[in-house]
């Protein structure tokens, strides 16, 4: 085995502690001779003592043997054996400084108990300590230069094969890449681009310019016939402005562009280096914020947990997260058998260890969402199960609210009855101010999800109810992102539906941290239950601008290479999303960028129960238009459009009423509903307004009527 294998191999750690210890030894030979000059002169040191009249060889090793045992202890103690050579630090050589000097306070009190010093120079224990360090640290440094091509003065010139890079960050973060760079990586750094220093050499390579002279420095390589192929990016502070910016030059210039990992993720000795495309999260214009794991750990770890929608894109990623917290046992629901499948052979594989349920349920059947809850007993429910596509949502209204206002019912209905510690719902942005079914429907989810968290805010072990808004998730299954993949692999062209229109984006990861978050925070404080939680997602971003930015990510000119084509604005879809609504009083939380909206005044319980049944059974026997109109009552500033429905309506099955709920009921169904979420006014109303007494189960001409005043 060569020397890179013996040093660098973590089952050779023995060979290098006995080099080390080798080297232990020399370094108090060389002492010796340093001090006395010749080993002739040994004869006339120091008659006196025990070991009085021993010849050369026995005082050498005399004095030798007991450094080297003294030097092994030291090492074996602090680990120095343990480090690379090939990343030596100054960490490491403090650290060398430490063994040298701890086998030197070991050697001399031994040493002074068995001889009391007389058979050796006193100073050449000062002098072994010095050979000692300069042998250990000289090797190391020494490896390390050779290693990165450096032991002579010039660099090694650029092998075949090997691919020109200009680096562009930061003098630290770009110096820890060059470094992990060895002569059979298969990139060869030509220059570094760097705002802070500029003229130096950074591991060799020269400091050729500030990042802005990037045009320029490429140019000049040109000219010189050795350009560079790639630009690396190192900074990970840098503006997303001037990322943008540099992906507009390297297409223009005809180069690639990529990311340098993360200098935690270097693999340490290897030569592969796995450099990473410039992501459209990179282009976005705001870090991803990382939320405070300890409140989340401690609430996981340990319990029950149960995901509805847990195939899905939000929902396999709760599903992940929650697995990485160590719960007891975690319950899998899902509609799709095939997310359903994907996800739990994720887990099985991942996490054997913890105790899983995988459940095909359509989260609109009680009775099996009832049953589920009843067998599993899950302490913190998370509820993604959504319709939420809204052009789809749009086309097929009564299935969308069946499943996302109705489905919520059931899951909270069921997360009370088995007394839940948390239930989350996963909300949209669309919520707010809804333009479509989809928004509306989850408002309307929203509204139940606060009316069933006051009416049981009184009991002291009752449900913490709370919903996370959050805006497009990247990646999802419905994201735009997959969309512009898919049309830059056919040509093009891009479809965007208006010039104007933008969103809110975060990632996958964030949506989830933020879920965990709400879910901590909702149940550490009491204050916060009921309550709407959302990120502070930064500034909104053009849709335009972010297919322009994916075209220019593939090496590639907007408008030239591929077009971008306006198709109009979609059934339900509106120009920009909202937040929070006017009427919900914004306030932050303990934790940075998360915030919480006051609760908007609801119907009590009992009213959102009637209106949900007659929601349910207008969904049941298809009478869309009614189903609508309920949702509109619900969720005032939805507006509906005009549909086509049946006119048949088979009656529904009676509900038993009592007189003060029909009163609530009616009230609910007057045209004189007031603008308000859960706000109403209730004179100059006439019972026979009501629109669909047959849903609620009770006859409008039974009520007393009152005369209508003549205008």
């Amino acid at each position: 085995m060569g020397l890179t294998g013996i040093v660098n191999s973590k089952n050779m750690r023995l060979t290098v502690l006995g080099y080390d210890v080798t080297m232990a030894g020399l370094a108090m030979y060389i002492a010796l001779i340093l001090r006395l000059g010749t080993f002739d002169e040994l004869d006339n040191f120091s008659f006196v003592g025990p070991f009085n009249g021993l010849d050369d060889y026995n005082l050498i090793f005399g004095a030798v043997l007991p450094f080297v045992a003294a030097a092994g202890a030291s090492l074996l103690t602090l680990g120095t054996y343990r480090t690379s050579w090939r990343h030596a630090s100054t960490a490491d050589l403090t650290n060398i400084v430490k063994a040298a000097t701890l086998a030197v306070l070991i050697y001399t009190p031994v040493c002074f108990v068995v001889n009391r010093l007389y058979l050796i120079p006193r100073t050449s224990i000062v002098l072994a300590w010095m050979v000692f360090l300069l042998l250990m640290a000289g090797s190391r440094i020494g490896y390390r230069l050779f290693r990165e091509g450096h032991l002579f003065f010039d660099r090694h010139p650029m092998m075949p094969g090997q691919v020109p890079i200009l680096i562009v960050g930061s003098g630290v973060e770009a110096k820890v890449l060059i470094l992990s760079l060895g002569r059979s990586s298969q990139y060869y750094p030509v220059g570094v681009l760097d705002d802070t220093v500029d003229g130096y050499l950074l591991g060799g390579v020269p400091v050729l310019g500030k990042i802005a002279d990037v045009e320029r420095v490429v140019n000049k390589f040109r000219d010189a016939g050795d350009r560079p192929r790639k630009l690396v990016v190192v900074d990970r502070t840098l503006p997303a402005t001037r990322l943008n910016a540099l992906v507009e030059i390297a297409n223009r210039l005809g180069l690639t562009i990529a990311r340098a990992p993360d200098p935690t993720q270097f693999r340490g000795t290897s030569d592969a280096l796995e450099l990473r495309p410039i992501s459209v999260e990179d282009l976005l214009g705001r870090s991803q914020i990382v939320l405070d794991p300890g409140p989340v750990h401690r609430l996981f770890a340990g319990r029950r947990v149960l995901i509805t929608g847990a195939g899905g894109s939000i929902g396999s990623e709760i599903v992940r997260q929650v697995c990485a917290l160590g719960p007891a046992a975690i319950c899998l629901i899902d509609a799709s058998e095939f997310n359903l499948y994907t996800i739990d052979g994720q887990v099985s594989e991942r996490w054997p260890a913890i105790e899983r349920v995988t459940r095909v349920i359509d989260v609109r059947h009680r009775l099996s969402i009832e049953g589920c809850f009843a067998s599993f007993s899950p302490e913190i429910v998370f509820h993604a199960a959504a319709l939420k596509h809204v052009p789809l949502v749009e086309a097929n209204p009564v299935e969308a609210i069946w499943t996302n206002a109705i489905g919520t019912r059931r899951v909270c209905d069921a997360a009370a009855r088995v007394g839940c510690r948390a239930m989350v719902l996963i909300s949209t942005d669309k919520a707010v101010n809804p333009t479509s079914v989809m928004g509306a429907s989850k408002r309307c989810a929203e509204g139940y999800c606060q009316a069933l968290a006051l009416a049981h805010a009184s009991r002291p072990s009752a449900t913490h109810f709370m919903a996370v808004r959050f805006g497009n998730v990247l990646g999802s299954s419905g994201s735009v992102v997959p969309l512009f993949e898919r049309q830059l692999k056919a040509g093009g062209p891009l479809t965007v539906t208006h010039p104007e229109i933008e969103r809110y984006f975060m990632t996958i990861r964030e949506a989830v941290q933020l879920v965990l978050q709400a879910s901590a925070l909702g149940v550490a404080h009491t204050g916060l239950v009921g309550r709407v939680f959302a990120l502070d997602m930064g500034s909104p971003v053009k849709i335009a601008d972010l297919a322009r930015q994916m075209i220019r990510l593939a090496g590639l000119q907007p408008g030239r290479d591929v077009q971008i084509k306006f198709t109009g604005l979609r059934p339900g879809e509106k120009l920009f999303e909202e937040v929070f609504h006017t009427g919900e009083q914004i306030e932050p939380t303990t934790v940075p960028r998360v915030n919480v909206a006051s609760t908007r005044t609801p119907f009590d319980l009992e009213v959102f129960t009637l209106l949900f049944d007659a929601l349910e059974q207008a969904c049941f026997l298809g009478r869309e238009r009614d189903a609508l109109r309920i949702l509109r009552r619900v969720v005032p500033e939805y507006e509906a459009p005009s549909r086509a429905s049946p006119e048949t309506f088979p009656l529904a099955a009676s509900v038993t009423l009592n007189t003060s709920a029909k009163a609530m009921a009616t009230v609910a169904f007057s045209s004189n509903f007031g603008g308000t979420y859960g706000q109403y006014v209730q004179s100059n109303f006439y019972p026979g307004q009501l629109e669909l007494p047959f849903l609620l189960g009770f006859d409008v001409a039974s009520e007393p009527q009152k005369e209508k005043p003549s205008a």
